[in-house]
C-alpha cells in the first residue's frame, strides 16, 4: 500500500508525496518529465508488502524509459499474470506485482484491467506519447482524486495532498455536505465535500492527452460496469460456490512477504475471514497462527467479546483486545478528521482507528477484514422492508408471514412496526421521498431548513437515489436493486473511505476478500435469492461457512458492525463535550443549520426524548473538519 501524487503544468512540489509519508515509511520516490503543457511530476511513498527489496522502488519505468508508473494497492493475481506474459515471451527482473501491472498496461493498455484480481489506483505516464493514465480498481477500495485548474490538473492518493493547490477555493461543497448531514452518506458521487476537489471512481480510469497543441483536459471513462448477472441455482448449489469462491479470494488476499493479520468483531464476516485464513496460514508459514485485533467494550449492549472468543479458540488465533475509551474521543478526533480528509459518521470511525493502531504496535503490516459482505448480500437489517415488499408484490404471503413471525422472534422487532416499514417501497418514488421529507422535518425539528441549505445544499433526490441515478441503477424496490445500488453507488464507498485512511494512518494495508471480483459478481448475480430468508440476512454465506464457523457465531441474528456504546458515552462522560462541539460548528458555520432546530434536537437526543443516534457527531465533527483543513462557505 501506498501513497501517489501526479501533476501537469503544475509547479513541481514534492512535499506534496511527503504530506502523506504515513502510507509509505518504506521508500519515496520522485520524478519530473516535460510536456508540451508544462512539467509533468510523479511521486510515490511505498508501503513495501511484495518484493520488499529496493527492485520495488517507485516511480517504476520499463527498460526502454518510455512507461513511468507509480502504484497503490496489491494484484492478488500477479503470479499468473506474469506466468502467462512470461509464455509471451516478456522477461521480468523484479518478483513484485507491480512490475506485473506496468508490463500488463505495456501489452494490453486498459484492456489490462480486465485481468486484474486485487485493489489499486495506478497513474502511468507515457513519455512518447506524451499522455497520462490512471486508474482506480473495480470498487474503489483504493482512493484516487483529481483537481484541475487555470493552473494545472493533479492527482492523489488523499484530498489533503490536493488541498491549497493554486486555483482551489478551499470551500466546502454544501450539496455534499447536505447529504453527509441529512443521510450520513458520503463518496456516493464523484465530487467531494470539497468544492473544487472530486474523486476518480470505482471502475473508471483517466486519460489525460498533453501533446503538442491538446487542452488540458481528463476524459473520464468507465471501464467497470456497475451491472450484474442472472443466477438461478439452489440453496446448497448456492453455498457451496459461495465457499469455493470466499476460500479461493481469502488464499490469494494471503498472498504477502510481510505478516499478515486480521481485524475480528466477532460478526459473520470478519469471523468468516479468520476461519478461513486461519488453516492456510499455518501449512503455508509452519503452523503461524493469526494474530486477530479486537475491540471491547464493558458496556454489554455493543460488546461482542463472547463471539470474538468463540473464533480466537475455533480458529486458535493469537488474540489481542482494546477496549476504547471515551475520554479518547475527542482527544483524537482531530487527527482522525485529518486522517480521514472529510467528516465521518460516526465514533465506530474512533473504535476502528484503536484498532489498526493494535495492530502497528504489534507488528503487522498487512490486515484482512470483512467490508463489502453486508452490501452484495443485503446484511442490513434495512433490507427486510425491501424483500418483504417483493414477497407482498409476488404474492408470497405465506412468506411474508414467516418473515415476520421469525423477525419478531430473531429480532424482537414488532408485528405491527414490519407492516408498517415493509409499505414504503411499494408507493411510488415520489411519494416515498415526501413521506420521509416530511418525516424529518416534523421529527428532527427542521434542523437543516435554512435559505443556505435551500439554495446551495441537495434539494432533489436523495442521497442513496442519486448515486443509483449517476451510475444508471433502478431504483432499489427489491433486494436485486438494493443489493446493486450500496455496493456500486452507496455506502460501499464510503466504508472502504474509512478503512483505508484507518489503516493507511497507521502504515498498514487493509485487505477485503469479500470484494474479490469474482465473488462479488456471484453474490449479485444471485439477485434476491438467498440472501435474506426468513428472519435470516446473508443466508448463503451461513450456510457456506457450516462447519467453518463456530455455531454460536453462525446463527446470532443480531447486528453491531464497529459498535461503541455512543448513547452511554454521549449522555454522560462526554456530554458536556458534544454540547459545545455542536455550538462550535453553528458558531464556525453561521446559516448553515438551523440553531433552534439544532438546540431542540440535542435536547432531546440528551434528554432521552428521542433515541440518540448518529446526527449530533456529524454536526460535531464537521465543526471539527472545518477548523482542522480552515474550510469556509
Amino acid at each position: 500500500m501506498c501513497g501517489l501524487f501526479a501533476s501537469i503544468r503544475f509547479a513541481p512540489d514534492p512535499a506534496r508525496i511527503d504530506i502523506v509519508a504515513h502510507r509509505g515509511p518504506d521508500g519515496r520516490g520522485w520524478q519530473e518529465f516535460a510536456s508540451s503543457l508544462g512539467p509533468v511530476a510523479l511521486g510515490h511513498r511505498r508501503l513495501a508488502i511484495i518484493d520488499v527489496s529496493e527492485a520495488g522502488h517507485q516511480p517504476m519505468s520499463d527498460a526502454t524509459g518510455r512507461f513511468h508508473m507509480v502504484f497503490n494497492g496489491e494484484i492478488y493475481n500477479y503470479l499468473e499474470l506474469r506466468d502467462e506474459m512470461r509464455a509471451k515471451g516478456e522477461v521480468f527482473v523484479t518478483q513484485s506485482d507491480s512490475e506485473v501491472l506496468l508490463r500488463a498496461y505495456m501489452l494490453w493498455g486498459s484492456a489490462a484491467l480486465d485481468r486484474l484480481r486485487g485493489m489499486f489506483a495506478v497513474i502511468i505516464w507515457d513519455e512518447r506519447d506524451q499522455r497520462l493514465f490512471a486508474a482506480r480498481d473495480r470498487y474503489g477500495i483504493k482512493p484516487l482524486y483529481l483537481a484541475q485548474t487555470a493552473h494545472g490538473l493533479a492527482l492523489a492518493s488523499e484530498i489533503k495532498q490536493l488541498h491549497g493547490l493554486p486555483g482551489l477555493s478551499g470551500r466546502m461543497n454544501v450539496a455534499r455536505v447536505h447529504d453527509f448531514l441529512a443521510a450520513g452518506i458520503a463518496n456516493h458521487t464523484s465530487e467531494t465535500m470539497f468544492a473544487d476537489i472530486s474523486q476518480v471512481r470505482g471502475g473508471e480510469y483517466i486519460i489525460v492527452e498533453a501533446g503538442q497543441g491538446l487542452p488540458l483536459q481528463a476524459k473520464i471513462t468507465r471501464w467497470y460496469p456497475a451491472t450484474a448477472g442472472t443466477l438461478s441455482i439452489s440453496e446448497s448449489e448456492a453455498a457451496e460456490q459461495f465457499r469455493d469462491l470466499l476460500s479461493d479470494a481469502v488464499r490469494l488476499h494471503l498472498r504477502s512477504d510481510v505478516p499478515v493479520g486480521s481485524c475480528l468483531s466477532g460478526g459473520l464476516d470478519s469471523s468468516a475471514i479468520v476461519c478461513l485464513m486461519a488453516p492456510l496460514l499455518r501449512q503455508s508459514t509452519a503452523g503461524a497462527r493469526v494474530n486477530t485485533v479486537s475491540a471491547c467494550y464493558t458496556e454489554k449492549s455493543v460488546d461482542e467479546k463472547p463471539f470474538m472468543d468463540a473464533v480466537v479458540a475455533h480458529a486458535h488465533t493469537e488474540p489481542h483486545f482494546i477496549f476504547p475509551r471515551a475520554e479518547d474521543v475527542f482527544q483524537k478526533a482531530s487527527d482522525i478528521t485529518w486522517h480521514q480528509d472529510e467528516p465521518f459518521g460516526s465514533t465506530s470511525i474512533f473504535a476502528q482507528w484503536c484498532v489498526f493502531e493494535e495492530a502497528k504496535r504489534v507488528g503487522v503490516k498487512v490486515m484482512l477484514d470483512g467490508q463489502g459482505a453486508d452490501e452484495q448480500l443485503s446484511g442490513y437489517h434495512g433490507g427486510f422492508s425491501y424483500y418483504m415488499a417483493d414477497l407482498t408484490r409476488r404474492g408470497k404471503f405465506g412468506q411474508l408471514t414467516r418473515t415476520i413471525f421469525e423477525r419478531r422472534r430473531y429480532h424482537g422487532t414488532p408485528i405491527t412496526e414490519q407492516l408498517a416499514r415493509h409499505v414504503v417501497p411499494l408507493l411510488p418514488n415520489a411519494v416515498s421521498r415526501l413521506l420521509r421529507r416530511g418525516r424529518q422535518t416534523i421529527a428532527q425539528h427542521d434542523w437543516l431548513g435554512t435559505d443556505m441549505l435551500r439554495e446551495r445544499g441537495n434539494t432533489g433526490k436523495g442521497p442513496v437515489e442519486l448515486a443509483g441515478d449517476l451510475l444508471g441503477l433502478p431504483a432499489p424496490t427489491d433486494l436485486r436493486s438494493l443489493c446493486l445500488t450500496l455496493t456500486y453507488g452507496s455506502n460501499l464507498a464510503m466504508l472502504l473511505h474509512w478503512e483505508d485512511r484507518n489503516s493507511m494512518a497507521h502504515s498498514i494495508e487493509a485487505r477485503v476478500p469479500f470484494l474479490d471480483h469474482p465473488l462479488v459478481e456471484f453474490c449479485l448475480a444471485l439477485g434476491n435469492d438467498h440472501k435474506i430468508v426468513g428472519g435470516d440476512t446473508k443466508r448463503v454465506l451461513r450456510r457456506g461457512m457450516s462447519g467453518i464457523l463456530p455455531d454460536m457465531v453462525r446463527d446470532r441474528r443480531d447486528k453491531l458492525g464497529f459498535a461503541t456504546p455512543e448513547q452511554i458515552w454521549f449522555r454522560g462522560p462526554l456530554r458536556d463535550l458534544v454540547t459545545e462541539g455542536v455550538e462550535a460548528t453553528m458558531r464556525r458555520y453561521p446559516g448553515l443549520l438551523n440553531p433552534g432546530g439544532v438546540r431542540a434536537l440535542a435536547s432531546d437526543m440528551m434528554e432521552g426524548r428521542r433515541a440518540l443516534d448518529f446526527t449530533l457527531w456529524r454536526i460535531v465533527n464537521l465543526g471539527i473538519w472545518g477548523e482542522r483543513f480552515g474550510v469556509g462557505v
